[in-house]
């Protein structure tokens, strides 16, 4: 049975207001450029590469694809004429990196507190270590070197610093202590084996487990590096994933629409937003259909109410539930998308968000039971349809529409910042 599977996607905390990411600096934009663009980028190498896969993996693994570099990268090219439907390439379980590849003598003195990336990590290092006598040595050379990845838990603190007033920039610091954790918790373990990881370092560590959050794809076998397939580059619109047959023991990837040869072969991640991508993999999209903004919202400590409005948005608030980038929703904190649909209706603003405004702007313990007793005749949820109040339904509404906008003209006033530093850095270095 084919399952899809989708790439890593780690997140340590809810998100906070990420208006738009398309002012960040980025290195790696993938998008659909045209088949002559790609043909002047493209450069024809590692021509041994994939016959070593295929000698690994006993199997062929593409006969329709070819390895090139475009403006973005290393890249995957159509050698031939791809049909939407065709198999482009088929990469067997016994040619993936997986937490089963760990010495078990390790695995066995990892505490339970050690999950299967920091597990893949320790792998990846292990195959680095070895250099050239590793058996994945040609692939393990062919991952980006730290100087190469451009995930924010690499950018330096004055580059951080742009991102401030974007979720990214909490989520990274969060990311880098969690990763230092995760070291921590394998580092005992590792000293038994001094021979092998006695110069490991944490910054080595942050390196490999970075490789697995960009490059892995998770499945209901686990984790997994997939040489070959991880030379893809991403187009959130594409339909193409990859696909995981538990039975048969192999990935593959099934081309979304009719590919020309010399263009470039592109899938998708995951339905990631901006800061997802640009957190995980160091970079974003001009127009990403997937993007989206976390809203984080809280009743003042001043409120006289605040006591009664937090147990009853408690008692209302639906079931924790996690959406397509990985992260749970709770209380006070709210996601926000672009939904269009053909009628050119969307669901607008989300249900918890409205009732939050709704129990935020109460100012009487009669406003508050007004409001349950409403929901009641209902289905009980305090925002399914418009309060008959109309005054008050317009005062939970511009309470958003004035919070959503200082939302933006912070993040604006933080871009034009930055703006005005770089242009004095650039006439001081001229000037210099």
């Amino acid at each position: 049975m084919l399952l899809g599977a989708r790439k890593i996607s780690k997140h340590w905390c809810p998100r906070r207001p990420n208006l738009s990411l398309s002012h960040t600096p980025s290195t790696k934009l993938n998008s659909h450029i045209s088949a002559s663009l790609h043909s002047l980028c493209q450069v024809e190498e590692l021509d041994d590469f994939l016959p070593w896969l295929e000698r690994k993996a006993s199997t062929k693994i593409s006969s329709v694809l070819s390895i090139g570099k475009s403006a973005y990268g290393r890249s995957l090219f159509a050698s031939k004429t791809i049909r939407a439907g065709d198999c482009i390439l088929k990469v067997p379980f016994n040619a993936q990196l997986a937490p089963d590849n760990l010495n078990p003598e390790l695995k066995a003195l990892l505490s339970d507190d050690v999950g299967d990336v920091a597990k893949l990590a320790i792998v990846v290092l292990l195959e680095q270590k070895m250099g050239h006598d590793s058996e994945w040595a040609p692939y393990i050379s062919r991952l980006p070197r730290p100087e190469e990845m451009h995930n924010t838990i690499f950018w330096s603190e004055g580059e951080l610093e742009m991102i401030r007033q974007s979720s990214v920039y909490q989520e990274t610091i969060n990311q880098r202590s969690q990763i230092q954790q995760e070291f921590l918790a394998i580092r005992t373990a590792l000293k038994n084996f001094p021979e092998t990881f006695e110069s490991i370092t944490y910054e080595d560590f942050m390196h490999a487990y970075a490789l697995v959050t960009s490059r892995a794809w998770g499945s209901t076998k686990g984790y997994s590096l997939i040489p070959f397939a991880d030379f893809l580059n991403h187009d959130g619109t594409s339909e193409s994933i990859v696909l995981s047959d538990e039975d048969k023991l192999f990935s593959e990837v099934l081309a979304d629409r009719n590919y020309t040869p010399g263009e470039q072969v592109l899938i998708r991640y995951g339905k990631f937003s901006n800061a997802t991508l640009l957190l995980d993999f160091g970079f974003t999209l001009p127009y990403n259909i997937h993007d989206q903004v976390q809203i984080q919202g809280s009743i003042p400590h001043h409120d006289n109410l605040r006591e009664m409005k937090l147990e009853l948005l408690k008692r209302h608030h639906r079931p924790v539930s996690k959406d397509d980038n990985g992260f749970s929703s709770s209380m006070d904190s709210f996601t926000i998308k672009e939904i269009r649909s053909g009628s050119g209706k969307g669901k607008g603003i989300p249900q918890s968000l409205r009732a939050f405004a709704r129990v935020q702007c109460c100012t009487s313990p009669q406003e508050l039971s007004d409001l349950v007793e409403e929901a009641a005749q209902h289905d009980g949820r305090l925002a399914r349809r418009p309060l008959t109040n109309n005054c008050r339904e317009i005062k939970a509404h511009q309470m958003l529409i004035s919070t959503l906008t200082q939302l933006a003209e912070d993040y604006d006033a933080s871009v034009k910042l930055q703006q005005s530093l770089s242009c004095r850095h650039s006439a001081a270095w001229l000037d210099s």
